[in-house]
């Protein structure tokens, strides 16, 4: 299985999203359990990093304005 490439923020959210659908309506066998939480977790890592940059980001650009 080949690794998607993350594009964006609302992508991931997206793809995070549909993993937990499949999960809660039990659409999942143990072997793609597996594959999909391990998914998730590099979607959520991607997430948490770029909230983080953002608001790094929106931190300078505050400081320029005041």
């Amino acid at each position: 299985m080949a690794k998607k490439k993350i594009k964006n923020y609302v992508e991931a959210v997206d793809e995070i999203n549909q993993i937990i659908e499949e999960i809660e309506n039990d659409e999942l066998d143990v072997d793609n359990l597996s594959i999909k939480i391990k998914r998730a977790s590099e979607l959520f890592d991607f997430c948490k990093n770029k909230l983080h940059k953002t608001e790094e980001e929106v931190e300078k650009i505050m400081e320029v304005i005041e």
